[in-house]
C-alpha cells in the first residue's frame, strides 16, 4: 500500500520511496515497485543521508513539486535522482559536482533527468558556476566532505538562497576533524551556521551514516 509522506514522498511497506521522474530506469540498481500506472523507487537510506533523516524523524521537507534545488556535492546522482522526482517538471535540480570523473556518471543520469542540471564546480567557489543558476533557489541540499562546511553553506546561501529558503546540511564530523568528539564538532558548525540560519531540526544518522548529523535550516537572508 502506498501512503504520502511528504509531497512527493511515498512510503511502501515501511520503505521510503518516490514516483520515478524518467521510469524504466535505475540510478543506482535501487529496487522499483509499480502501482497501476506509476512506478516507484525505493530510496535507500544506507545510500542516502535525505532517506535516512526522513526514517529518523524529519519533521518537515522544504522540497516539493516544482521546487528549485541546488545541489552541492551531487555525487554520481543518487540522492539528487529521488530529488529529481519529487521536483518534477515544473522543477529543477542544479548539481554541482567538483570530481570529473563523477561527473561522467552524474551527466549519465541527467541525460534521462531534464529537471537535473549538472555543473562541474567547486562548491567553496559559487562564482565559478553562478551563471548557471538562473535567479533564486528554493532550497539549497549540501552533502560535501570538507573542513569548511559551513562556510561553504553560507556563502552559497548569501549568492542563491531566498530570503526564507531553506537548507538541509550532512555535518560530516570526520572530514572536518578526526581528532575531535562529533559532538564538539557538530556544536561548533551549527554556531557557524546560526549567524545566517535559524535550525529547526537536527538528528543523527545513525546507524545509517556513523558521524554524521542532519540538520534543515531557515536562511534569514
Amino acid at each position: 500500500m502506498v501512503e504520502k509522506k511528504f509531497e512527493g514522498v511515498f512510503q511502501i511497506g515501511g520503505r521510503i520511496a518516490t514516483k520515478s521522474f524518467a521510469p524504466g530506469t535505475k540510478v543506482y540498481g535501487e529496487r522499483t515497485e509499480r502501482e497501476g500506472k506509476d512506478e516507484y523507487r525505493f530510496w535507500e537510506p544506507y545510500r542516502s543521508k535525505l532517506s535516512a533523516a526522513m526514517l529518523k524523524g524529519l519533521k518537515e521537507m522544504p522540497i516539493g513539486h516544482g521546487s528549485l534545488v541546488l545541489y552541492l556535492g551531487a555525487a554520481s546522482g543518487t540522492t539528487a535522482s529521488h530529488v529529481s522526482d519529487i521536483v518534477g517538471e515544473k522543477g529543477l535540480v542544479y548539481c554541482v559536482e567538483f570530481a570529473p570523473r563523477t561527473m561522467r556518471d552524474l551527466i549519465n543520469v541527467c541525460e534521462v533527468r531534464k529537471n537535473m542540471l549538472p555543473i562541474l564546480g567547486d562548491a567553496r567557489n559559487p562564482e565559478e558556476y553562478a551563471k548557471y543558476i538562473k535567479g533564486k533557489v528554493d532550497v539549497i541540499y549540501e552533502d560535501v566532505a570538507d573542513p569548511a562546511q559551513a562556510a561553504i553553506l553560507v556563502a552559497n546561501a548569501r549568492a542563491f538562497l531566498k530570503k526564507g529558503g531553506h537548507a538541509m546540511i550532512a555535518i560530516k564530523s570526520q572530514s572536518i576533524d578526526v581528532a575531535v568528539q562529533p559532538k564538539k564538532t557538530y556544536e561548533k558548525v551549527i554556531a557557524e551556521l546560526e549567524g545566517s540560519f535559524d535550525i529547526l531540526e537536527r538528528m543523527d544518522l545513525n546507524p545509517f551514516d556513523k558521524d554524521h548529523l542532519f540538520l534543515l535550516a531557515k536562511f534569514k537572508g
